[in-house]
């Protein structure tokens, strides 16, 4: 596939399958990869790298910020790191972040610390509608400054602090925030405390830890972690082999979980323990998923999933499991639409703060196949049928620069037959660029419009 804007239309349902697949490497450990080899000393090796538009818009930003990287095999790269405080940017340099989230929000991490910086940052249509201003009121606690003042959307010019000191953060259920308050305390002087109530993903702190006096862990009285960033220290550099992405491999698992009589193995998949609340909240309800040869690999648990017929009951997902399977929400909707049964899913504020407001759009593409969805602030009830009716019904998804809509939306028309029509689909490359191609394992039909 190429760049260019195209449309998925799918009109036939997918046949069972019993099919060993692997999925897209993690982006979330790529980015971040690339992000601590560059403040890092020396040169850092990472493998097995997600060559998506998402992390490809990080190594983008990261070499206009004078941080040498080479592609060296396929998927393979050497970073020379800078180490701390040695970013520079030429002036009236732009960093574009395209449609990456994590991107932004970590580099304005690393950027808000690092001395003598004044960048303009972007992004594409969807990222300038992402507010910021939670990221914004942390790092000007760092001294950063951000014009023009009061703005909360991009695009916004950076000014990093001249004396940046360690901060007190009570993290929430962002990981996004709390890696840019890491990545901000590496440069500051003392120490930057964060307070982590709600134990999102821990990428950024799994790759610091090998460097013990930068990076501390420990519990406090109420159980709470108390990570401790020890500023202005020597980073060791990366030797990463990025595993396989849990998030993309959950539309595959939907896939067979909805598709019956289907069995799949996804091998070599990051099985961190705080990124398989869906997987964990399905076999709760009655899905047939095990975890076999598990492994540790840079502080990073690895294995395959096993997923064979399965028999559900309505998902009822508390608000603590939001933090764990943030990205799987669009696709548990459509695994709640297909199971008979009320399926009630709380703690769901920030999903109308993603790529689209997604709890707005999957309503939406949920509706188009009659299934009835109530939702408010921070609760989504969906009503679901096991039969759907597919007379005089289809799918339609609108450019919504939604990597998960989209793929989401693909899974529902798969799985039921009925036809859709989804518009900017190359949209997924910023996550999965392979999707498609693994939905034609599978032996999913598909055809493909291309916009001129």
């Amino acid at each position: 596939m190429d760049n260019k804007s195209f449309t998925l239309h799918i009109k036939n349902k997918i046949k069972p399958f019993k099919k060993v697949i692997e999925v897209d490497s993690d982006k979330s450990m790529s980015i971040r990869s690339f992000l601590i080899s560059a403040i890092s000393h020396n040169i850092s090796d990472v493998k097995n790298v997600l060559e998506s538009e998402d992390v490809l818009s990080c190594v983008n930003c990261l070499r206009k910020l004078g941080v040498k990287i080479l592609k060296t095999k396929n998927k393979e790269y050497k970073i020379y790191g800078k180490g701390l405080g040695s970013l520079r940017i030429n002036k009236n340099k732009t960093l574009d972040c395209g449609n990456s989230g994590t991107t932004a929000r970590l580099l304005i991490g690393l950027l808000s610390t690092n001395p003598d910086i004044k960048v303009k940052i972007t992004g594409d249509h969807s990222l300038k509608k992402r507010n910021m201003s939670k990221l914004i009121k942390l790092m000007a606690e760092f001294g950063a400054t951000f014009y023009p003042l009061k703005r909360d959307r991009f695009p916004l010019t950076l000014v990093s602090s001249e004396m940046p000191v360690g901060i007190n953060y009570r993290a929430g259920v962002s990981a996004q925030l709390k890696s840019a308050v890491i990545l901000a305390g590496l440069n500051s002087y003392g120490v930057t405390n964060i307070i982590e109530e709600k134990k999102s993903r821990n990428h950024t702190e799994n790759m610091l830890l090998k460097n013990s006096n930068i990076l501390q862990i420990k519990k406090n009285k109420k159980s709470h972690n108390h990570i401790k960033i020890f500023g202005k220290r020597y980073l060791n550099p990366l030797k990463m082999n990025i595993c396989g992405d849990s998030s993309s491999a959950a539309f595959f698992a939907a896939l067979s979980i909805l598709n019956s009589k289907s069995y799949l193995k996804i091998k070599n998949v990051g099985l961190n323990p705080r990124r398989i609340g869906f997987y964990s909240l399905l076999k709760k309800h009655g899905a047939n998923i095990k975890f076999i040869n598990l492994k540790k690999h840079n502080n990073e648990t690895v294995g395959d999933i096993l997923i064979n017929k399965s028999k559900l009951k309505p998902i009822k997902a508390n608000a603590s499991y939001y933090v764990s399977s943030t990205d799987e929400y669009p696709i548990l909707f459509v695994i709640a639409a297909l199971t008979q049964g009320v399926s009630t899913f709380k703690g769901i504020e920030d999903l109308a703060n993603k790529e689209s407001n997604r709890i707005r759009e999957m309503k939406n593409v949920l509706s188009q196949i009659g299934v009835k969805c109530k939702s408010n602030k921070n609760e989504m009830k969906i009503f679901g049928k096991k039969k759907i009716n597919k007379l005089n019904k289809t799918i339609k998804v609108p450019n919504l620069g939604d990597h998960r809509i989209c793929m989401s939306a693909a899974i529902l028309s798969l799985v039921t037959g009925i036809s859709a029509k989804i518009n900017n689909f190359e949209t997924v490359k910023t996550s999965s660029p392979s999707f498609l191609n693994i939905i034609k394992s599978l032996g999913g039909q598909f055809e493909i419009k291309k916009k001129s």
